[in-house]
């Protein structure tokens, strides 16, 4: 049992909060096909990534923005299976307002419709791939989101499936949650690790939240 006490918590969306994986792995094969690339070394490092850093590791600089209009096409257009990971429908709406945020590496038109397909609320704060400069494993967002909130990074809980986002985290000052759902719990490096949400439970006690996360995967 590990207990955190923070002001707010800050969510990753893809692998956290909604299942994408089906749609993430037919649009990164699909583009990879296209363009003879492999397409199991783009899914081993995409994951957390803003798009447009992942197509910067592939192809030139002047391919690189209609790459990224391409692949964000493909996505938007490709939403039926995307769904709420266990226990959000649930853990999100009990959350008190303008304590918790998002903190994506995807597009906020993307990271909306997402959320909408599974039938999960937008917060309002929401930190988008657009919104920064630098996405993850860079710390920006995560200090953004935070700072919306009007909350010090160092009193937050960021939740997150992916390498990249938990060292975002990490490097921002706050706590950290894993949820194992898109990766092995052995890859993840946080304050705690969980198979998914259902493992936690949200309290409000005076003027904070108390996350408590019973035994994480073995």
């Amino acid at each position: 049992m590990t207990t955190f006490h923070v002001q707010a918590i800050l969510f990753d969306i893809d692998g956290t909060l909604v299942d994408s994986t089906g749609v993430v792995e037919r649009t990164w094969r699909a583009f990879a096909a296209e363009r003879g690339l492999d397409a199991e070394k783009i899914l081993r490092v995409c994951h957390g990534r803003r798009s447009e850093d992942t197509i910067a590791d592939l192809l030139p600089p002047a391919e690189r923005d209609a790459a990224v209009a391409e692949l964000a096409w493909m996505e938007l257009n490709d939403l039926d299976d995307v769904v709420a990971l266990p226990a959000t429908k649930t853990l999100l709406p009990a959350l008190p307002q303008g304590r918790w945020a998002a903190v994506t590496s995807g597009s906020q038109e993307l990271m909306r419709a997402r959320l909408a397909a599974a039938g999960l609320p937008v917060p309002e704060v929401l930190v988008a791939a657009d919104d920064v400069s630098a996405g993850k494993p860079d710390p920006e967002g995560y200090l953004k989101a935070a700072a919306a909130l009007g909350y010090d990074i160092e009193d937050c809980l960021v939740v997150e499936d992916a390498p990249a986002g938990l060292r975002a985290g990490h490097d921002a000052g706050a706590r950290t949650l894993a949820v194992a759902t898109s990766h092995d719990a052995a890859e993840l490096t946080a304050d705690a690790v969980v198979e998914d949400l259902t493992s936690c439970r949200v309290d409000r006690v005076g003027d904070g939240l108390v996350v408590t996360v019973s035994a994480g995967p073995e």
